[in-house]
C-alpha cells in the first residue's frame, strides 16, 4: 500500500497534511484521490505545508496526499524544442489533444513524446571511459539543431556497452559501469531537479556581444553572450514586444521563452507567430530551435513560481551541450506575486510591501544561473537571461526592481513617455545602463569599424546634451539658442528618430546588423561635422535644416542588407555635394 499523509487544512493553494515525517522539504506529492500535483515547501514535526499546482475546490481535510519520495524534476532529451510547456513541464499540447482547452485536474501525461523514434548516433564506443557531461551520441532533432545526448552529471564510469539505433527516448542506448562496478542504463533522456542547478567545470567572464540587431541596445546598452539584463517598464511601454523581438534575432543557438503570468493573448501571439517566422540563422522556423514555458494568469498561481525553475533548467541542459541560449521570462514581476501570495498563506513575517524577506536572493539565485561556463564536457556554453519587471505605475523603487537592478549588469528601462509618443523600442536612454559597455565597444573596434567607440561616445554625450538644451527651450524658447546648439538639437533629433527608433513590424527594418548601425550612425555624424563646418563658414542654419538629404538619411534604415554600402555611398557624395552648394547667409 502507498506511504500517504491526511490533509488538515486547505488555504487556496496550499494545503497542510499530517503524517508527513518521513518526506523532505521540495518532494513531489499527490494530493487527494484526483492525485493532483503537489510539492512540500515547509515541514514542521509530522506537518507539511504542500504548494499544489492545481485548482484546489472541492478537497477537504481527511482527504490523503501520497508520497513520491522525489523532487520536482523535469524530464530532459529529445522533443523539447518546438514544444509547449506548463510551468511543471506538462506538455499542453498533448493535454489539448486529449482533454480539449481546459487542463483536466490530475492529467499525468509523459513530459516528453513516448511515441516519437529518434536516430540515435553513437559517437563513443565500448570500453570507452567517460564521466558526468560527456556526449555520448547525437540525435539529429529537427534540421536546426542536433541535439546531443550526454552522460548525466552525477555518473562516471566505464561504457560496457553502446549502440546506434532507432527509438524512443526511453530506449536503452549504453550500459555504463560505474566505480562501484554498478551497472547503470543510460537513455536519451535524463531528470533533473528543477531547483538544482546542473553543475559545470567553471565560469567564465563575458567577452562577446549577444547582437540583437536592435540598434538602441547594441550601440548604447549592449548585452554579453552569458549576460544578464531586465527591461522594467509600467503598462503599455513594449516589455513584450521587445522581449519578442530579442527572441526572434539575438545571437543565440536556442531559445527558452517563459510566459511567467502574463495575459493569455501574448502567449498566443508567440504560438501564431514564432512558427510563421523565418529565422535568419538557419531559414526555417524560428520554432525549431525555441521552447515556450506558458503559465499565464488564469493558470494556478503556484505553478507560476515553478515555471522559472523549469525554463532555467531547460536552458542549462541545452547550454551542457555548448549552445548559446538566450532565457525570456516575461515577467519575474507576477513570479514575485506568486513567492508573495505563498509567503502570506504560509504565514511568513513580510518583508517590504508584503513581499517574503527572501525575495532578492530568490531572484539572485534565478540571474546567477546565467553566465559562459565551461561545462562539465569541456564545451563552452552560454546563458543569457533577459527578465520583464513590471512595476505597479512604472515605479521602478519598488521591491521587485530594486532586488533585480541589485544583480543584473545591463537595464533597459522603458519609458511610458517615449512610447505614447509612439518611439518603439521605447527604452529611456537617459536612465538605461550597460556595465558590459566598455568591454563590447572594444569588441566592435575590432571587428566592425575602428571608428565604432569614437561615434557611440559622441552619440552618448549629444542624447545628454540634448536633455539640457530642452529644459532651456522649455524656459526660454528655441529662439533663444544659438545656432550650434539648435544644429545640436537637430543631429539629436536624426538619432532619435532615424536611428534610435525603430520598427519591429517592417520587414527590413526589425533587425539591423551591426555593419548597416555603424553605417547608418555614421551618415548621422557626418552630417553634423559638414553642418559645423558650415555654420563656421557663415552658412543660414534655415538652409542646413532644410537640406533633402535628411530625408534620404532617414529611408537608410529600410534599405535591405545587400545596399547598404551603395546606399551609404550615394548619401554620402549627395551630402558632401548639398553642403558644398549652400549659400552664404
Amino acid at each position: 500500500m502507498e506511504k500517504h499523509g491526511i490533509i488538515t487544512k486547505v488555504s487556496g493553494p496550499l494545503i497542510v497534511a499530517k503524517g508527513m515525517a518521513s518526506v523532505q522539504v521540495y518532494d513531489v506529492v499527490r494530493v487527494s484521490e484526483k492525485r493532483l500535483i503537489g510539492e512540500v515547501l515547509e515541514l514542521r514535526g509530522d506537518l507539511a505545508s504542500i504548494q499544489v499546482y492545481e485548482e484546489t475546490a472541492g478537497i477537504g481535510p481527511g482527504e490523503p496526499v501520497y508520497f513520491t519520495n522525489e523532487p520536482l524534476s523535469v524530464e530532459l532529451g529529445p522533443g523539447l524544442l518546438e514544444g509547449i510547456f506548463d510551468g511543471i513541464e506538462r506538455p499542453l499540447d498533448k493535454i489539448f489533444d486529449q482533454a480539449g482547452a481546459q487542463i483536466p485536474l490530475g492529467i499525468d501525461l509523459p513530459r516528453l513524446n513516448r511515441e516519437k523514434i529518434w536516430k540515435f548516433e553513437a559517437t563513443k564506443k565500448a570500453g570507452d571511459k567517460v564521466s558526468g557531461g560527456t556526449v555520448v551520441g547525437t540525435v539529429r532533432e529537427n534540421e536546426t539543431v542536433l541535439h546531443k545526448i550526454m552522460v548525466p552529471p552525477t555518473l562516471n564510469g566505464t561504457l560496457k556497452s553502446i549502440q546506434s539505433l532507432e527509438g524512443n527516448v526511453d530506449a536503452v542506448i549504453a550500459v555504463l559501469v560505474d566505480d562501484k562496478g554498478i551497472e547503470h542504463n543510460l537513455t536519451m533522456k535524463q531528470n533533473w531537479p528543477v531547483r538544482r542547478k546542473r553543475p559545470y567545470t567553471r565560469k567564465l567572464p563575458p567577452t562577446q556581444p549577444m547582437v540583437t540587431g536592435q540598434r538602441v541596445i547594441d550601440t548604447l546598452f549592449p548585452i554579453a553572450i552569458g549576460g544578464i539584463a531586465a527591461i522594467p517598464g509600467p503598462f503599455g511601454s513594449g516589455k513584450t514586444v521587445v522581449q519578442h523581438q530579442l527572441a526572434k534575432w539575438a545571437d543565440a543557438d536556442i531559445i527558452v521563452y517563459i510566459g511567467c503570468g502574463e495575459r493569455g493573448n501574448e502567449m498566443t501571439d508567440v504560438l501564431l507567430e514564432f512558427p510563421e517566422l523565418q529565422d535568419p540563422r538557419t531559414g526555417s522556423s524560428l520554432m525549431k530551435r525555441t521552447v515556450l514555458i506558458a503559465n499565464t494568469s488564469n493558470m494556478p498561481v503556484a505553478a507560476r513560481e515553478a515555471s522559472i525553475y523549469t525554463g532555467i533548467t531547460i536552458a542549462e541542459y541545452f547550454r551542457d551541450m555548448g549552445y548559446k541560449v538566450a532565457i525570456m521570462a516575461d515577467s519575474t514581476s507576477r513570479w514575485a506575486e506568486a513567492l508573495r501570495e505563498m509567503s502570506s498563506r504560509l504565514e511568513e513575517i513580510p518583508g517590504e510591501e508584503g513581499y517574503p524577506a527572501y525575495l532578492g536572493s530568490r531572484i539572485s539565485e534565478f540571474y546567477e544561473r546565467a553566465g559562459m561556463v565551461e561545462t562539465l564536457g569541456k564545451e563552452i556554453g552560454a546563458i543569457t537571461a533577459i527578465g520583464a519587471v513590471s512595476p505597479p505605475g512604472g515605479d521602478t523603487s519598488e521591491p521587485v526592481s530594486q532586488a533585480t537592478l541589485r544583480i543584473v549588469k545591463v537595464f533597459w528601462g522603458l519609458s511610458a513617455s517615449l512610447a505614447y509618443r509612439r518611439h518603439f523600442p521605447a527604452i529611456d536612454w537617459l536612465k538605461s545602463y550597460s556595465l558590459y559597455y566598455d568591454d563590447m565597444l572594444k569588441f566592435f573596434d575590432k571587428t566592425v569599424n575602428p571608428g565604432w567607440s569614437k561615434q557611440v561616445h559622441y552619440v552618448n554625450a549629444l542624447l545628454q546634451e540634448e536633455a539640457q538644451l530642452n529644459e532651456i527651450v522649455r524656459l526660454v524658447g528655441v529662439d533663444a539658442l544659438s545656432a550650434d546648439d539648435r544644429l545640436k538639437l537637430l543631429t539629436a533629433q536624426l538619432v532619435r528618430e532615424d536611428y534610435l527608433h525603430q520598427n519591429a513590424f517592417d520587414s527590413v527594418d526589425t533587425y539591423a546588423s551591426p555593419k548597416k548601425q555603424y553605417l547608418l550612425l555614421s551618415a548621422i555624424v557626418e552630417f553634423n561635422r559638414l553642418a559645423q563646418k558650415a555654420l563656421q563658414e557663415n552658412k543660414a542654419y534655415k538652409d542646413i535644416e532644410n537640406l533633402p538629404v535628411r530625408e534620404r538619411i532617414g529611408r537608410f534604415k529600410y534599405v535591405e542588407e545587400s545596399k547598404v554600402e551603395q546606399e551609404i555611398s550615394g548619401i554620402m557624395t549627395e551630402m558632401q555635394d548639398q553642403f558644398d552648394h549652400l549659400e552664404r547667409a
